[in-house]
């Protein structure tokens, strides 16, 4: 990852692009983080979205006001998109589609999404899906792609393999594009036929803070009432801890090679949610707007910047060494940061070093929890160098 400092933007008001990411029911944060959007006058010249984030985007992009969004989120019911198909599991067995039915999402899509094709938008939206004979991505919206129903191209992004059936877009068979992409940055970078844009924000909900899966514990859980050892989770449960993981990894290697036009990560704080709880949509909403009002508040190097990714702040690494094994996974993660001694075992370049979101959480990836990152303020490239890559 190259690390450009700071330069002085264009005059003018940004070109924004805008980003919503999947991450299930997580996914009612961008509620709040499109509140906070919208308080501050700054509206999207184009919207790109992957599984819930396809689905709130495009209601965003239909006009359907937050307020109502807010309102229909609060009242859903988990029989209102969930309803196992018990048919299909019994009679078909090996051969059934998906675990639940597809109709109840499919309604809950006809109901807050514009009947119409992507031609027929007033603000350029992007919806990641990946085409499932092919075994490629495929964004609709995209030149050549603008003739499909926006509402059969979110049930498709939405549709989480295993989970809800495939569906048929435009007639191309499409499941959920998190399984690639989930936070599908590089597409709005890339849009340039709706012109070009110069800031984008993007709202991760799904993967970036992968909190460790421990007994009893809510991260890794389908639902607030699976509790107990990894182990003994169900099917759906083990999928999805193990989809997080992949999606994690893939994201992480994704804003890594990033390179374009400024790109503002903003995470909010919602990992201890289970990704289909429907008990804690108003946290998840607050949690959406305070995490878009503070990266806000603090996005002067964003506006200011020509390239690279933001926040960076500065973090001090430091290394137990009687836990380090010299496995070399940190190293390999993050060599702008560490590197091996002569036996071999981690230590820090610097005391302190620039942190970005394509760095996330390195702690979590040694395997012994030898490996400490603690932030320690802000990165001023006035006053640090700045590393060649990462």
């Amino acid at each position: 990852m190259n690390r450009t400092p700071t330069e002085p933007a264009p005059l003018g008001p940004p070109r924004l692009g805008l980003v919503l990411g999947g991450g299930g029911l997580k996914g009612f944060a961008h509620i709040g983080a499109l509140q906070a959007l919208a308080e501050r006058g700054l509206a999207p010249r184009v919207l790109a979205g992957s599984s819930i984030g396809a689905l709130i985007g495009a209601a965003f992009v239909g006009k359907l006001p937050i307020e109502t969004m807010r309102a229909r989120a609060l009242a859903l019911r988990r029989k209102e998109l969930f309803r196992i198909n018990h048919v299909g599991m019994l009679l078909e067995r090996m051969q059934s589609r998906s675990i639940y039915l597809e109709e109840p999402l499919r309604a809950l899509i006809a109901d807050i999404v514009p009947d119409a094709t992507f031609h027929q938008l007033g603000t350029p939206l992007l919806i990641n899906t990946v085409d499932l004979l092919r075994g490629t991505p495929l964004v609709w919206g995209s030149p050549g792609f603008t003739h499909a129903h926006v509402r059969d191209a979110v049930y498709a992004s939405c549709a989480l393999p295993g989970f809800f059936p495939p569906g048929d877009v435009g007639g191309r068979i499409c499941v959920d594009g998190g399984t690639v992409d989930n936070l599908p940055a590089t597409i709005v970078r890339d849009a340039q036929p709706f012109g070009a844009v110069d800031r984008i924000i993007a709202v991760d909900v799904g993967n970036a803070d992968l909190a460790t899966a421990g007994m009893g514990g809510r991260a890794h859980l389908l639902d607030a009432a699976d509790t107990g050892p990894m182990s003994q989770l169900g099917f759906a449960a083990t999928f999805m801890r193990a989809a997080s993981v992949m999606m994690h990894a893939l994201q992480r290697g994704q804003l890594a090679r990033y390179h374009g036009p400024p790109l503002l990560v903003v995470r909010p704080r919602v990992s201890h949610v289970p990704w289909f709880s429907f008990a804690d949509t108003p946290e998840l909403i607050g949690a959406g707007y305070a995490a878009m009002s503070a990266a806000l508040d603090h996005a002067g190097p964003f506006w200011h910047a020509t390239s690279g990714l933001f926040p960076r702040e500065r973090v001090s690494v430091t290394v137990q060494r009687n836990l380090c094994t010299g496995c070399g996974q940190c190293v390999a993660i993050a060599p702008h940061a560490l590197q091996r001694d002569a036996e071999g075992r981690a230590i820090p370049l610097h005391p302190d070093v620039e942190w970005t979101p394509a760095d996330g959480d390195l702690a979590r990836y040694c395997p012994t929890g030898a490996l400490h990152v603690v932030p320690v303020g802000p990165f001023d490239t006035r006053s640090a160098p700045v590393s060649d890559a990462a």
